[in-house]
């Protein structure tokens, strides 16, 4: 592979980065701070996903590689057509073109992250970077809450519910930095990195971020991934962390959750008529939905105004949102991109060895998107990368295991 002059130190052995490393790695790491990026220039966040789709684009056609034939891919381009379909039919709409400009690249980069990480890029090196932008993330929440005296730790995120999603995503992918056969971490950097993601969720308040952080960790421990002590540590770590955030911002915290506990009823409530809306959208359009931002866009018109003060919100339930805007065809192939990688990542947690470190990444990846499919069930995140990424890297681990990588995967299984 072509040297680069940056050497991660993620990888398993000490080698250079191409390029398509870097940018696969940067893509994960820079979108939980996407907010911090947008700040600086609106489009800079986009940067690293739409070189690493260049990159991949250009190496593969200099290669004179085709993907190879995986069900993912299928299901991804079936996926393409029916919002492009979907986006024809309902061309009219307030946010179709928006929306449908934000679910075609996600689709693009799923593609390329799956084949670069079944080839070249070792996947624990694209979970890692997943955590360590995560953390920055954390970092931040806490920064918001304490510093800055939000209510609510958003940090680079608009939305608190939206930032919780990516830090409890986050926090089953440290499981890989457990130590190796050839290293012998001493466990303090996974366990603060593993406090900072807990305490930055918890400090958004979002209930189903909670749900989601205890369905992953228990998959874990379920899956005897997580060592106790591990486990031991982090829970010390974030006891530090709350004493420290209760001695030094006690107001804060206290009007926070006196705010969220006022607040927490009128949540049930309007989700509740959202969640009705989207299901009367689905009876209404069955096949082509209500198209790329639809939801939004009819929201008003079939909930009769129940929300005066939100016209356009979001349906808070990835599910239903979806079904509602791409119709049940397309809801279908949105879930086989979740089974494809749930049976993929099953696949590779059976065909590797029981303390191979194969086994580790996939049970990471699958307990990173038990995080990501419980909380969705409250929030719209078919837009943020982790669904996607995972979903991409669970293909790719199994690829890797069955040993159809070619000389690269049997490269980056041997360094």
């Amino acid at each position: 592979m072509t040297a680069f002059s940056v050497v991660l130190p993620a990888g398993r052995g000490t080698r250079g980065a191409s390029p398509l490393r870097v940018l696969a790695c940067a893509t994960v790491a820079l979108a939980p701070v996407e907010g911090y990026l947008a700040a600086v220039h609106a489009q800079l966040g986009k940067v690293a996903p739409a070189l690493l789709v260049v990159t991949w684009l250009a190496v593969r056609a200099r290669q004179r590689r085709l993907l190879r034939p995986t069900p993912l891919y299928a299901v991804l381009a079936a996926l393409a057509v029916v919002v492009a379909t979907t986006a024809a039919a309902h061309s009219a709409g307030a946010f179709t073109v928006e929306y449908t400009v934000r679910w075609l690249p996600f689709l693009v980069v799923t593609a390329a992250l799956a084949d670069v990480a079944g080839r070249e890029v070792p996947i624990r090196d694209v979970l890692l970077a997943m955590a360590a932008g995560a953390t920055v993330a954390g970092a931040g929440a806490l920064y918001s809450l304490v510093v800055e005296g939000q209510a609510r730790a958003s940090g680079p995120q608009p939305d608190p519910n939206d930032l919780a999603y990516f830090l409890v995503a986050a926090v089953p992918l440290l499981a890989v930095a457990r130590p190796g056969p050839r290293h012998r971490f001493s466990g303090v950097a996974p366990a603060i990195a593993g406090a900072v993601l807990v305490a930055g969720a918890v400090a958004t308040f979002s209930r189903g971020g909670a749900l989601g952080l205890a369905a992953a960790v228990g998959w874990l421990l379920v899956r005897r991934v997580l060592p106790w002590r591990l486990l031991g540590a982090a829970a010390a770590s974030l006891l530090v962390l709350g004493l420290g955030a209760l001695l030094l911002a006690r107001p804060q915290l206290e009007r926070a959750v006196q705010e969220k506990t006022f607040i927490a009823a009128s949540n049930v409530d309007t989700r509740e008529l959202r969640w009705q809306a989207a299901a009367r959208m689905v009876t209404a359009h069955p096949v082509l939905g209500a198209g790329p931002g639809g939801f939004r866009a009819e929201y008003a018109a079939e909930s009769h105004d129940a929300e005066v003060d939100e016209q356009t919100p979001v349906a808070h339930n990835m599910y239903l949102e979806v079904a509602a805007e791409l119709g049940l065809p397309g809801f279908a192939l949105f879930a086989g991109v979740l089974g494809v990688a749930a049976v993929a990542s099953e696949r590779t947690v059976r065909l590797a060895g029981p303390a191979a470190p194969a086994r580790v990444e996939a049970v990471a990846i699958q307990a990173s998107l038990l995080a990501v499919l419980v909380t969705s069930t409250f929030l719209s995140e078919q837009y943020y990368l982790p669904l996607w990424s995972l979903a991409a890297l669970a293909v790719a681990a199994e690829t890797r295991v069955r040993g159809e990588g070619g000389a690269d995967a049997c490269l980056a299984r041997d360094q």
